[in-house]
C-alpha cells in the first residue's frame, strides 16, 4: 500500500476515533460540567496518559519501530518474533513494577503533579482514588502500542487506527450507565479508563496472533534487540514528548489557578487534538516505518523526498486548520459543549485557551513529521537536546505569559499556559527542521516558495469567507442547538470548499501530492 493510501486509511479511522472522542467530551461536559470533580479526574488521568506518550506511541514506538523494521528487512521471521516476545515481556515487567510503586505512593504522586492542591484534603483524596484506578491503564495501553507498532510495520494500519475508539466508547458508557450507581459519579470515568485499557489490548491480540507474533512474553533485558530499543528510547523520552511534558507542567501551574482552569484547558486541548490527530499523527504513524525502510535500504535520496513530501501535506492541511481553529473557536466549543452542566462562562474560558493553543497547531504537526526523520535513523539524542530546549522555553514562557496576563488584569490566566505551549512547539519544530537541513538529511525539493504563496493565498480567501459568514448570523449563544449545528456545518463546508477551490485554481493538484518526487529536481507542485 502506498504512503498516500496508507495515510488515507489511518486518517479515516483516526477521524472516526476523533469523532467518537468528540462525542465522549460532549457527554462528559454534559454530565459533569467544569469544577472540582472534573479537575480531579483530569489530573488523575493526566499522568498515565502522559506516560502512554512515552511508553506507548511516543518514545517507545519511535525506538521500537526502526529496530523492528531493520529485523524485518535483514533477518528471518523467527528473529522478529523473538524480538517482539522479549520486548513485550521487558516492557510489561517494567510497567508492572512502576504501577505498583505509583499505586502505593499515590497521594504523594498526586501532590507532586498538583502542588496547588496541598492544603485541600478533599481534592487530594478524590484525585488519589481515581488515580489508583486510572494508572494501571499504562500497562495495557503500552502493550497495545507495541502490538500497533508490529501491525503498522507489516502494513496493517487499520486495526491500530481503530483501537482508540474503544477508549471513547468505554468512557461514554461509563458516564451514562455506570455513574448513576456510584456515590461519587465522576469516578465512573476512572473505571472507564481501566476497562478501556483491557479492551484495547484484547482487541489487537488476535491480529498479532494472525501475523504469527503472539507468544507468551519473556523478560529480555539482555536481549540485543531489546537493549537497542531501550538505548534509543532513553533520550527519546524527552525528544519525542516535549509537548506532553509541557502539558504536564501546564497542569502543575494550573493547579494554582481558579477552580475549573484544568478542565477549560483540557477541552481546548481536545479540540486542538482533533486536526492534529486526524492528520498529523496519522501521517507520522505511516511515515516512520517508511522512513525506517529507506534508511535500512541505504536510500538517503528517497528518505529526503519522503520528508519533503510529508511536510508539504502538513502545510496544506495544517495552515488552514490553524487559521480556522482560531476563528471558529467559539462556534465549535459552544456547539459541542454548551449543554447540560457546562456553562457559558466555561465556554468563554475554553475559547480563550483554544485560540492560544491554535498558534502552535502547525508547529505540532511539523514536529510529528520531522521527529521521525531522526528516529528512523536511530538518532534519539538530537531530538532529546531539542526537546530540552523546548521544555525550558515552555517553563519560562509559562511564567512570562501568566504573569503578563495577570498584570494586564486579563480574566483567564490559564490562556497564558496554552500560549506558552504553542510557542514552545514552534521552537521545537524549527530546531528539528534546522537540524535535518544542516545534516543534509532533508534537502528540500524545488517549488517551496511558489507552494507557500499558493497555500497562503488560499487561506486568505478562506478567512474572508468565514468572517463574512460569521458577520451575518446571530451571536452563537443565542442560537438553538439545531441552528448551531447547521451554521457550523455550513461554515466548515464554505471554508474548506473555498480553500481547496482556490488551491485548484492556483495549480495545486492532489495527484501531484500522492507520492514523493522521484529525484531532487522534481517539484511536487
Amino acid at each position: 500500500m502506498s504512503l498516500f493510501k496508507s495515510t488515507l486509511v489511518v486518517s479515516a479511522f483516526t477521524l472516526l476515533s476523533r469523532i467518537s472522542g468528540l462525542a465522549r467530551d460532549i457527554v462528559m461536559a454534559h454530565y459533569f460540567g467544569a469544577g472540582k470533580a472534573t479537575d480531579a479526574f483530569f489530573i488523575a488521568f493526566k499522568l498515565p496518559n502522559f506516560l502512554r506518550r512515552l511508553f506507548g506511541e511516543g518514545a517507545f514506538s519511535q525506538a521500537f519501530v526502526p529496530v523492528l523494521t531493520e529485523y524485518k528487512i535483514q533477518r528471518d521471521k523467527s528473529d522478529v518474533a523473538d524480538l517482539v516476545q522479549h520486548t513485550m515481556g521487558t516492557l510489561g515487567g517494567i510497567l508492572v513494577l512502576l504501577s505498583v510503586v505509583c499505586l502505593i505512593a499515590a497521594p504523594v504522586v498526586v501532590m507532586a503533579i498538583a502542588w496547588g492542591y496541598i492544603g485541600q484534603p478533599d481534592k487530594i483524596a478524590l484525585t488519589t482514588d481515581m488515580f489508583r484506578l486510572t494508572f494501571p491503564y499504562i500497562i495495557f495501553i503500552s502493550l497495545t502500542a507495541l502490538s500497533s507498532g508490529v501491525l503498522n510495520t507489516y502494513g496493517k494500519f487499520a486495526v491500530p487506527a481503530f483501537t482508540p475508539i474503544l477508549l471513547n466508547l468505554s468512557l461514554i458508557g461509563s458516564a451514562i450507565w455506570l455513574a448513576p450507581y456510584l456515590d461519587v459519579p465522576v469516578k465512573a470515568l476512572a473505571w472507564g479508563v481501566l476497562f478501556a485499557g483491557i479492551l484495547q489490548l484484547g482487541f489487537q491480540l488476535p491480529f498479532l496472533y494472525k501475523l504469527g507474533f503472539l507468544r507468551w512474553p519473556r523478560w529480555g533485558w539482555r536481549h540485543s534487540g531489546v537493549r537497542r530499543v531501550m538505548k534509543l528510547m532513553a533520550p527519546g523520552i524527552i525528544g519525542s514528548s516535549a509537548m506532553q511534558i509541557n502539558l504536564l507542567f501546564d497542569l502543575f501551574v494550573a493547579s494554582f489557578l481558579v477552580t475549573g482552569s484544568i478542565t477549560w484547558l483540557y477541552y481546548a486541548d481536545r479540540m486542538l487534538e482533533f486536526p492534529l490527530g486526524v492528520f498529523g499523527i496519522a501521517l507520522a504513524t505511516v511515515i516512520l516505518p517508511s522512513l525506517s525502510s529507506k534508511h535500512a535500504a541505504k536510500d538517503p535520496e528517497g528518505f529526503s523526498h519522503m520528508l519533503d513530501f510529508a511536510m508539504r501535506w502538513v502545510f496544506i492541511v495544517g495552515l488552514p486548520a490553524t487559521v480556522a481553529l482560531f476563528i471558529l473557536a467559539k462556534p465549535l466549543l459552544a456547539t459541542f459543549l454548551l449543554h447540560g452542566a457546562y456553562s457559558i462562562e466555561s465556554i468563554d474560558m475554553s475559547v480563550f485557551a483554544l485560540q492560544a493553543y491554535s498558534f502552535g497547531l502547525l508547529a505540532h504537526m511539523l514536529v510529528k513529521v520531522l521527529a521521525p526523520g531522526y528516529f528512523a535513523r536511530q538518532d534519539t539524542k538530537t531530538p532529546m537536546k531539542i526537546g530540552l530546549i523546548a521544555m525550558a522555553s515552555n517553563m519560562v514562557l509559562n511564567v512570562v505569559f501568566v504573569v503578563g496576563l495577570y498584570l494586564l488584569a486579563v480574566d483567564g490566566l490559564h490562556a497564558g499556559l496554552a500560549l506558552a505551549t504553542a510557542a514552545s512547539g514552534v521552537i521545537n519544530a524549527y530546531l528539528l527542521w534546522r537540524g535535518l537541513v544542516r545534516k543534509k538529511v532533508l534537502q528540500p525539493n524545488k517549488g517551496w516558495l511558489r507552494f507557500s504563496i499558493q497555500v497562503s493565498l488560499a487561506c486568505l480567501v478562506m478567512v474572508a469567507v468565514l468572517l463574512a459568514y460569521l458577520g451575518n448570523i446571530a451571536p452563537w449563544y443565542e442560537l438553538k442547538l439545531g441552528s448551531q449545528i447547521m451554521n457550523l456545518s455550513l461554515l466548515v463546508i464554505a471554508g474548506a470548499g473555498s480553500y481547496f477551490v482556490v488551491l485548484f485554481i492556483l495549480g495545486i493538484r492532489v495527484k501531484d501530492l500522492r507520492r514523493p518526487a522521484k529525484n531532487s529536481t522534481d517539484s511536487l507542485i
